[in-house]
């Protein structure tokens, strides 16, 4: 399957005008997003500066009472698992791919929601900081972020060459880390608080 940028870039905002659409968000929320699509920016690209496109995936119990998070090497922190965009996939597959290889769960599927609307839960840029071992200068994800449910109870086996660990926590951690996306997870239902 062959890949091509610009299809990519065309792709990518249309789903910033869907998301914003389906969740009021202001086109200056994903300002520098929306330069770099215009200026023809590989966004796809993790070596693309000053941003590139990251998926990742929250994973809910059936119930959507728990989240599965893991504590990032590199980042020190406890977050939802995720990584670079990896063309061809598509963005949510990139995120349910990023998800398996991090927990090691392979019971994991779309939420239906995604399937029916093709709009992540949340989008969000944020700094990285540099890493010079790496050549990276201090840069944006732009995070295409996707609500996962573990069907199985499968054991968890973290991928411990990118996370310190997994583990299940309690739904109102995600306040901390990505309120935004919980809000709108609560906006549609999708979760029990």
């Amino acid at each position: 399957m062959s890949f091509d940028p610009a299809v990519f870039r065309h792709q990518v905002k249309g789903i910033l005008d869907d998301h914003a659409g389906a969740f009021g968000v202001p086109d200056d929320r994903h300002t520098i997003l929306r330069r770099q699509i215009e200026s023809g920016d590989d966004i796809h690209s993790r070596r693309t500066f000053p941003g590139h496109v990251t998926t990742s995936a929250f994973i809910l119990d059936r119930a959507g009472r728990r989240i599965l998070l893991i504590h990032h090497r590199s980042l020190g922190r406890w977050l939802q698992p995720g990584g670079h965009y990896e063309p061809p996939d598509d963005l949510a597959g990139s995120a349910l791919r990023e998800a398996m290889e991090e927990t090691g769960l392979h019971g994991l599927v779309l939420d239906p929601w995604h399937e029916a609307s093709l709009v992540p839960i949340d989008i969000d840029s944020h700094r990285i900081p540099a890493r010079p071992e790496r050549d990276e200068p201090e840069h944006w994800h732009h995070d295409m972020r996707y609500v996962v449910r573990a069907l199985e109870s499968d054991v968890i086996r973290p991928d411990l060459r990118e996370v310190h660990a997994a583990e299940w926590r309690n739904l109102r951690d995600l306040e901390s880390i990505a309120p935004q996306a919980l809000r709108n997870m609560r906006k549609l239902g999708l979760v029990r608080l």
